[in-house]
């Protein structure tokens, strides 16, 4: 079981943002950025371009909404989009508010928020996503 499945099945807790029966995201703890956001599978696949198509074109149309109240609640550009597959061994993308493409170095020091600035950031994305047409 990985990580990422780990924190689906809430053995491991998340500030999560949205959920569906397929998909799952949740705030990055180390985020690049204020609003950072995995978007996550619920099948365990390795590699992302392994995914099925229909699902891996199925995930862009979940991350869609997520990435709408990413750029409407911090300050952005826009909500850059990011794939690695590095660290965990789960297929996922990265959602991140970026103002030009050097934001989504992952070289870059990371972000150190608080238990309590992650559930404020959750609880205005999650609002902002409820808040979409």
């Amino acid at each position: 079981m990985t990580l990422f499945s780990k924190i689906i099945s809430g053995a491991i807790p998340s500030y999560k943002i949205a959920e569906d029966e397929k998909f799952y995201a949740f705030l990055d703890i180390f985020p690049l950025a204020k609003g950072h956001v995995l978007v996550v599978p619920k099948t365990e696949t390795d590699r992302f371009f392994d995914l099925d198509p229909i699902y891996l074109s199925e995930l862009l149309v979940f991350a869609q909404p997520i990435a709408r109240a990413i750029e409407k609640t911090f300050p952005c550009n826009r909500c850059g989009l990011s794939v690695i597959g590095l660290e965990v061994p789960h297929a996922h993308v990265h959602l991140v508010p970026i103002f030009s493409a050097d934001d989504l170095n992952f070289t870059r020091p990371k972000l150190s928020l608080s238990p309590a600035e992650l559930a404020s950031i959750q609880a205005e994305l999650v609002q902002a996503l409820s808040n979409l047409p």
